[in-house]
């Protein structure tokens, strides 16, 4: 099929917007993007007038839970529940998180190996869905944060045969638990969790199968621990110091922020059933947190978008909330775009495919009514979403129902 979006505004997710651009899309791809003279509509192609309407790359979450619900006790329920049950969630929130915006996410630990079928079903079309990277099971120590959704392992051969046993189960990635936790009761946010011989071991065989590698920090120690071992990426990065923040800038190691985790549980008010323990470190870190980020920020540490949905009140579906979160805190709309783009693509290393506008690049968009630019909060607004395009194909909004779309500057 080939779709001519014409007169549109583009963010092509490099840092650039174009006021009226015309891209032509064919084959699943991006086949042209220039002005409306450049571009030639093939015959029989598709024509849509993106008047007062903006188109990016579809959006990237690097770190989502597709088993955890946004329960306010996530923990007891993952433990209570039915893992087929948890499997039929997980579904309906992936197609949640495309209908949002978001084309490709990376899910860092579900409750078992399940997270594989379900990529499976959704690549082969018996469900809706981003492209889903997913980990498998956390690797953590015993007793260690994050257990409840991880591979215990002790010492560093038994994290080697860990790796391997996500690696074997079809992981696009590994993630390893370098502190304690918020959600895990009796684990302290800022300890450093597995020694830095374990997660170099770890991270060595991940790294000699060709996987990234994610690793969960709060703690500055266990920041340091897991850069030096050979992480792509810091999730969280929330107790942050100079040492640990220059030795991220000097690897060109990211940090996901994933500001709404900590933001959605220290707003719980009342008996909202978030246990008592998990809210009071919470509402300790949540200001630390934020320092943390806009120092990544000033300091030019690499960013890419992450939500950790799936946490207590952190909805799938909500992920742009995000995107707000990091414009507050003093980001740039368009570096938040970026954030969640091009560098995203980057950081997961499938930014050859995705990420940008670009001739030859999987035409993964996202067309919303309005400019983000000046209100970052549209992309929230499901109104506000014309259409969600998966390799050339509407797949949600009114644009894949044929129903013009509302449109304004």
């Amino acid at each position: 099929m080939r779709i001519v979006l014409r007169q549109i505004r583009m963010i092509d997710g490099t840092g650039r917007v174009r006021e009226r651009a015309t891209v032509l899309l064919q084959d699943g791809r991006i086949a042209a993007v220039g002005e409306e003279k450049e571009v030639r509509a093939p015959r029989g192609a598709v024509t849509i007038d993106g008047r007062g309407m903006t188109v990016l790359p579809g959006l990237i979450d690097c770190h989502v839970h597709l088993c955890l619900g946004s329960e306010p006790d996530v923990v007891r329920t993952i433990q209570e529940e039915d893992p087929a049950f948890t499997l039929l969630k997980a579904a309906r929130f992936a197609r949640l998180t495309l209908e949002a915006g978001f084309t490709t996410v990376r899910d860092l630990g579900f409750r078992d190996h399940s997270i594989f079928a379900l990529v499976r079903a959704i690549a082969d079309g018996l469900g809706a869905g981003p492209r889903i990277l997913p980990a498998g099971l956390v690797i953590c120590m015993t007793g260690g944060h994050a257990r409840f959704i991880g591979r215990e392992a002790d010492g560093p051969a038994e994290v080697v045969q860990a790796v391997r046993e996500q690696l074997a189960a079809g992981a696009a990635v590994i993630k390893f638990i370098a502190t304690g936790g918020v959600l895990t009761p009796g684990t302290s946010p800022e300890s450093a969790q597995m020694t830095l011989d374990e997660l170099a071991a770890g991270m060595a065989e991940a790294r000699q199968a060709g996987r990234r590698i994610a690793a969960h920090a709060h703690g500055a120690e266990g920041m340091k621990n897991a850069v030096r071992a050979g992480a792509h990426s810091i999730e969280h990065a929330t107790l942050m110091d100079d040492k640990a923040a220059d030795l991220m800038r000097a690897h060109g190691v990211f940090m996901v922020p994933t500001l709404s985790a900590l933001a959605t549980t220290a707003d719980c008010r009342g008996a909202c059933g978030v246990p008592e323990t998990a809210l009071q470190k919470a509402r300790a870190l949540r200001p630390r947190h934020e320092a943390s980020f806009k120092k990544a920020y000033r300091s030019g540490i690499p960013i890419a978008m992450g939500t950790d949905a799936g946490t207590p009140f952190n909805e799938h579906g909500a992920n742009a909330q995000e995107l707000e979160r990091m414009v507050a805190l003093g980001m740039s709309p368009m570096d938040a775009l970026v954030a969640a783009t091009s560098s995203a693509a980057r950081l997961l290393g499938i930014n050859q495919e995705v990420g940008t506008i670009e001739v030859g690049k999987v035409a993964d968009l996202l067309v919303v009514s309005g400019n983000p630019l000046r209100n970052i909060g549209l992309l929230r607004n499901k109104d506000r979403i014309a259409g969600v395009m998966q390799a050339g194909r509407f797949v949600s909004g009114e644009l894949a129902t044929g129903k013009p779309p509302m449109a304004d500057g």
